[in-house]
């Protein structure tokens, strides 16, 4: 849960290096808390004909956009690779798994030019 309250103080911040750990688990919670608040509002909104809970999940999902581009883009960042790598998972077929791979890499040992060594 740190790492999911880490990426969310910083916000907008795409600068700098995010380990494996963080970003996984940022998404993982991400996709959970997602999931749920989903789940719910497909049992509840219909039952009391308001989509309360759909318009709760819709600005969940559009208020973690931008901390979770940010931390792939310092993820990217840590592999020693340019944030803008992530507009190869709009490459059909191959682009999605290519930025997977990335992504799963471990960090890049020493300083980069985009930060200190974050281990």
């Amino acid at each position: 849960m740190n790492y999911y309250i880490a990426v969310l103080q910083k916000y907008a911040v795409f600068s700098g290096r995010a380990r494996r750990a963080e970003y996984w688990m940022f998404t993982l919670v991400n996709v959970l808390i997602a999931f749920a608040l989903g789940f719910i509002a497909g049992l509840i909104d219909p039952v009391i004909g308001v989509p309360a809970f759909s318009l709760i999940y819709m600005v969940y999902i559009l208020a973690t956009i931008v901390p979770g581009l940010a931390a792939l883009w310092r993820r990217l960042h840590d592999t020693g690779r340019s944030g803008l790598w992530w507009f190869i998972a709009f490459v059909p077929l191959v682009g999605g798994i290519i930025l997977l791979v990335y992504l799963v890499q471990d960090s890049e040992q020493g300083s980069n030019q985009y930060g200190p060594y974050p281990k």
